[in-house]
């Protein structure tokens, strides 16, 4: 014995479907023993992207057994929260450039481009952070509690997304951008035998990872990445007027 299931998906899901289904509309055959969870995931939408379910106008846990009806989805509302407050990422091994660019932001941004998936999956639950990924599979994993699948094909792309759909607080230039450590302000003189002379005699102002030790001035790449800054700060306030909300685009910044 099956079940028939019609689902109907919001326009912005729409993407993760097979290309014959993405008018919003996709019939589906379930097994009487499986979950409207599953039944979603199969057609190739995790979970974390969706905020609710409905069988024919009533809502119902992902945990619910399939029955004959419409299976609608409701997407994520934007911004989201994540488990934690400020929030913590952590990104999967294809997301380097994406993490250094939210630790330029001054976010928590925990990546280890050698740990597999299970152990992704592990930390995340561990330290409460938000999973962040492109990998649908990764997602899709019964033990995920909270995740998000990045959206965009380049660092800036999948930037304004992380941003769009969590809108945190910044902290720009306060993180170290190789190991995510917190940054503080030091002396020439503290730093000095980790300067080249020509460093040593063009900057007076200097900080360094507490974490790695890592020395950081304002360098002819910092008007590039002021831009990346300026850019990100927009599209979090274009987020919170979007949702009516009222809390600070930045909360701190080095004067670095």
């Amino acid at each position: 014995m099956v079940q028939m299931l019609t689902l109907r998906v919001p326009t912005e899901l729409r993407f993760l479907l097979p290309p014959a289904g993405r008018t919003g509309t996709l019939l589906v055959v379930a097994a009487v023993t499986d979950t409207v969870g599953h039944v979603v995931q199969a057609a190739g939408i995790p979970l974390t992207e969706v905020e609710g379910l409905e069988i024919d106008g009533t809502p119902v846990l992902a945990s619910t057994l399939a029955v004959d009806g419409n299976l609608a989805l409701k997407a994520v509302v934007r911004p989201q929260d994540a488990p934690a407050s400020p929030p913590r990422f952590l990104l999967d091994v294809h997301l380097g450039g994406l993490a250094r660019r939210l630790r330029l932001l001054g976010l928590d941004a925990a990546y280890d481009p050698d740990a597999n998936d299970p152990a992704l999956v592990k930390r995340a639950a561990a330290e409460a952070r938000m999973l962040l990924t492109q990998d649908r599979g990764l997602l899709c994993r019964r033990a995920v509690r909270a995740g998000a699948l990045v959206r965009g094909a380049g660092t800036a792309a999948q930037l304004d997304d992380v941003l769009d759909r969590f809108a945190p607080s910044l902290a720009p230039w306060t993180r170290c951008t190789s190991c995510g450590g917190l940054l503080e302000p030091v002396s020439p003189q503290q730093v000095a035998s980790q300067l080249k002379p020509g460093t040593r005699r063009s900057y007076q102002h200097f900080a360094r990872c507490t974490d790695c030790e890592q020395v950081y001035w304002r360098g002819a790449h910092r008007a590039g990445l002021e831009l990346v800054v300026a850019r990100a700060e927009e599209v979090v306030r274009l987020r919170l007027q979007s949702a009516g909300l009222v809390r600070p685009v930045v909360v701190q910044a080095t004067q670095l």
